[in-house]
């Protein structure tokens, strides 16, 4: 990074101007990121451009902002600028799988999604509130979340509404909706009946709803049904039975209802029965793409079959979606489903300073989906500089 002082004696500017504290020289903003390519999908910002920044907020994005104007210049030609990115599920529970590594890849906001349910949601608030990037929490609907077991809502009676309401009432600045995995076996013939269970205590108080789906009792027209404006279905790429495919391999028309409806999809990739090629590609053929792409990290997802959201991302780029599409998927897209993070996601001249920036790596990378089935993109996005605040974390 060149600091302002750096700058003016690389450009041979007189000593006078040199000693000078760069305030005293006027120097508009804190940070400025020369020279980048922007990919601003709330803006609709595809463009080399600069970006400004001052008291830890966006304070300009314009083509040749002067380098003298700012305290300290990065210098990001060649690399995409993009708006932090927003990950609504994830898992930061376990110490091995730290919020701080998740900022370090561009994760500027992340949704817990599940971990933990009222019984022991404490030690995951006080994870959320020291974070050093912005860090919410889906309760689990069972008593003690994923802590109670692969099971654990097979005995119904861990489905408390009562608990989960006293939980959140509790942590209203860090808890900001419900998590409820359907799977047959979490909630064995009860899928149907935990949607509605979770109602009890997203409906009242305005919150969003997760479902997590595939291999569910159920037939998915019959879950989508019951979901409401503003719920989540993760896993939406779930290989069978009971995901989003009928029996020939076309998108229920039940699905796309539900999108219209305003039911978000979500990717959640994750490790285990979450997302196939085979799945994603029929489903893409028939134009039916992701709302939102997010990882479903876990500490063992480090090294199998996720490794980071960025890697996510980039299998997106290999199924032939456009990269602002991508980038949409995981900013501005993201913070639209989550309530809590409305006004994040983009690079409009005020919003919170939150950036990520990466190489678009060419060359031949190995991608694997949830059978380790092995394909070779030709694109991958690493992380090379990331801000939150304002302030610069890597």
């Amino acid at each position: 990074m060149l600091t302002r002082r750096e700058f003016l004696q690389a450009t041979a500017v007189g000593a006078l101007a040199v000693s000078c504290p760069p305030r005293l020289l006027g120097a508009k903003y804190d940070l400025l990121l020369k020279g980048g390519r922007v990919i601003d999908p709330s803006q609709g910002v595809n463009r080399i451009m600069d970006v400004a920044i001052g008291g830890g907020r966006i304070a300009a994005l314009e083509r040749n902002i002067p380098v003298a104007d700012a305290t300290e210049a990065l210098d990001v030609r060649g690399k995409l600028v993009t708006p932090g990115l927003i990950d609504i599920h994830s898992h930061v529970q376990d110490p091995a799988m730290p919020p701080a590594h998740c900022l370090s890849t561009g994760v500027t906001s992340q949704v817990d999604a599940g971990s933990r349910g009222a019984d022991n949601v404490g030690d995951l608030v006080e994870i959320a509130r020291s974070a050093p990037n912005r860090v919410r929490i889906f309760l689990n609907l069972a008593r003690r979340g994923l802590g109670g077991g692969e099971g654990e809502l097979l005995n119904f009676e861990n489905a408390d509404a009562a608990a989960a309401r006293r939980a959140i009432e509790a942590s209203r600045d860090v808890i900001i909706g419900i998590k409820a995995r359907l799977s047959r076996t979490v909630a064995g013939e009860r899928d149907l009946d935990a949607v509605r269970r979770a109602h009890e205590v997203t409906v009242p108080l305005d919150l969003p709803l997760m479902v997590h789906v595939g291999q569910t009792a159920s037939p998915m027209p019959a879950i989508l049904a019951l979901l409401r404006r503003g719920d989540i279905v993760t896993h939406m790429y779930a290989p069978p039975p009971n995901g989003i495919l009928d029996e020939s391999g076309r998108v229920f028309r039940e699905v796309r209802e539900a999108r219209r409806r305003g039911i978000w999809f979500d990717i959640g990739n994750g490790r285990n029965n979450h997302i196939t090629w085979e799945v994603a590609e029929r489903a893409i053929q028939q134009d039916f793409l992701p709302d939102t792409i997010s990882s479903d990290l876990t500490a063992p997802g480090l090294t199998t079959r996720v490794f980071d959201f960025p890697t996510v991302l980039s299998k997106f780029l290999l199924l032939g979606m456009p990269l602002e599409k991508v980038i949409a998927c995981a900013t501005v897209n993201a913070a639209r489903a989550v309530p809590a993070f409305n006004g994040l996601g983009t690079l409009r001249k005020g919003v919170p300073a939150d950036i990520a920036v990466f190489e678009l790596r060419q060359g031949d990378f190995e991608f694997v989906d949830n059978l380790d089935t092995k394909r070779t993109g030709h694109q991958k996005l690493v992380a090379s500089a990331v801000i939150t605040g304002g302030k610069r974390v890597r």
